[in-house]
């Protein structure tokens, strides 16, 4: 089944596919995220992602949420460095109920300042969870030591200080600069006829108010590498290293993405894996990833490793990444490769959800969406030289960053 996408006349963008399955979910997909905060908004735009449920003109807090559970369906919502989205999962007879909350709690939020203090406390509860968890709260002072003086080196959640100084003024502010229409997609999966589901977003969305903007990122220069070693009360050592890669309009990014998996993806089989876990029993956890975003983009490996065992530990992973600098991949393991990511590819695919989260991604970043088999052409399409330039140009170990916990 082929997507269908529609463009209200204030610019909110519809994709949908039209799938034979009792259950629907769809999004609302905003382009703005930690990267548009100012300073002083550190930790604005996740803050906006908890508090738009609390409150409408038509509804209290409890209202919004019972509005979809009472019928079974489930609401959420997550922020990401450049992107915010407000989604759902319900039964496909449920689309009406679904487009008008979600623009009611869009377009007419009124943001209680009793919410909003309640929530801070939330939110801080959630900051301090994380550091709790090394695994986790490493990633943040890692984008923190590359992106340095940059928003991108925000953390998404803020911090206690920023979320207390937060009122219901500067929230309408940062609204104001960055829910523009033209910057909003509204993807759907579901059983219903895409003609249907547009004019439904033309009734509940439609009448909403033009707002255009030009997105102006501050770009990040100057990237300078940089180790950091701090000392925490953990068993276990952590480390983080990485460097700026590939932006999301770059058309090599499909072949780091390929590279990335090759090193250190999902796969058990992983050359960082299988080098420091099955071979050397090092780590429990080894893993590498590649986030590309509007100007740039980041590759990080991440492990954790017993103390005695970091120096060696690391030492490997050089050497690992070495490899794939050095030697072209055969002929047999790059057919493997693919066929590997092909295959994750897929079983991702057959999500409803996933799918849908994709496409509004897609359109939001990209302004169209491929199908899953053009991706698979293109995967089938590089070549070993292609994934070797590519590993030379990008993976430069003596540009690396690095954070350890010890």
């Amino acid at each position: 089944m082929e997507y269908k996408i529609f463009t209200l006349p204030n610019g909110i963008r519809l994709v949908h596919k039209q799938v034979d399955s009792p259950v629907a979910h769809c999004g609302v997909h905003i382009n703005a995220g930690s990267r548009e905060e100012s300073e002083i908004q550190q930790g604005m735009a996740h803050f906006i992602e908890h508090v738009i449920f609390k409150g409408t003109i038509r509804r209290k807090a409890y209202h919004i949420i019972s509005r979809l559970e009472d019928v079974g369906g489930e609401l959420n919502a997550y922020t990401t460095k450049e992107d915010t989205c407000i989604h759902a999962s319900f039964l496909k007879d449920d689309y009406p109920r679904v487009v008008e909350l979600f623009s009611d709690i869009l377009f007419n939020s009124l943001f209680p300042e009793k919410e909003l203090e309640k929530e801070k406390e939330v939110i801080i509860d959630e900051i301090n969870s994380y550091k709790d968890t090394p695994s986790e709260l490493i990633f943040d002072d890692f984008d923190s030591l590359v992106f340095k003086s940059h928003p991108l080196g925000h953390p998404i959640l803020g911090t206690p200080d920023h979320l207390k100084s937060f009122n219901k003024k500067m929230i309408h502010q940062f609204m104001q600069e960055n829910y523009h229409t033209d910057q909003m997609v509204f993807s759907s999966v579901g059983n219903i006829e895409a003609e249907r589901l547009f004019g439904l977003l033309n009734e509940y969305f439609g009448r909403v108010k033009s707002q255009g903007r030009l997105l102006h990122r501050k770009p990040f220069r100057n990237y300078q590498s940089e180790k950091k070693i701090m000392t925490i009360d953990t068993y276990q050592a952590h480390c983080v290293l990485g460097l700026p890669a590939l932006s999301a309009k770059d058309k090599r990014r499909l072949g780091l993405h390929l590279l990335n998996n090759i090193l250190g993806g999902p796969g058990m089989n992983s050359r960082l894996n299988m080098s420091l876990r099955e071979k050397n029993g090092f780590t429990y956890n080894v893993e590498s990833s590649f986030q590309p975003y509007h100007d740039t983009g980041l590759f990080s490996i991440y492990f954790g490793t017993d103390r005695e065992k970091l120096d060696h530990t690391y030492d490997l992973v050089l050497k690992e990444i070495k490899i794939l600098r050095d030697k072209k991949l055969g002929e047999l393991q790059l057919s493997k490769a693919k066929r590997q990511f092909i295959g994750q590819l897929a079983i991702a695919s057959e999500s409803n959800e996933t799918q849908m989260l994709n496409m509004g991604k897609s359109l939001l970043t990209y302004k169209k969406i491929e199908s899953i088999e053009k991706v698979y052409s293109k995967i089938n399409s590089l070549s070993a030289i292609e994934l070797l330039e590519i590993a030379n140009e990008v993976l430069l170990p003596d540009e690396f960053s690095s954070v350890i916990y010890k």
